[in-house]
């Protein structure tokens, strides 16, 4: 769960930190928010499915995929077509974000599958 926590205030700094920038703040932290909340979720079920069954976690992570792939559809039409936020500075906000938690992620779950080797932790 402490990793969730540096995701969220890795994300909200980063975004007020790159909202000084001359683009729009909206286009920023719709970037942001995006890959935040897909990050957030899948964490949130891996460290749930890891905990009650770590043999699962291959097939979970595949449908998490997939699942992430068609939200970010929807959220980028929505957030261009809907929301009419800048493209150009959108983009740029969501790859960031998208890779940077992407990493953080990965990097979580291996610590997590790494403590398993060695011992439970309640810690995620």
């Amino acid at each position: 769960m402490k990793l969730a926590w540096w995701m969220v205030g890795g994300s909200v700094i980063a975004a007020a930190a790159a909202s000084l920038a001359p683009v729009s703040p909206r286009a920023i932290w719709l970037g942001m928010l995006g890959p935040l909340a897909a990050a957030l979720a899948s964490w949130l079920l891996m460290l749930g499915r890891y905990r009650k069954n770590p043999r699962g976690m291959t097939r979970l992570l595949v449908q998490a995929f997939a699942a992430k792939m068609v939200f970010f559809a929807m959220y980028v039409i929505a957030a261009i077509g809907v929301a009419r936020v800048e493209p150009t500075p959108f983009a740029i906000s969501f790859a960031g974000f998208y890779l940077a938690l992407h990493a953080v992620e990965a990097a979580g779950l291996y610590r997590l599958q790494a403590r398993g080797l060695r011992g439970p932790s309640n810690d995620g």
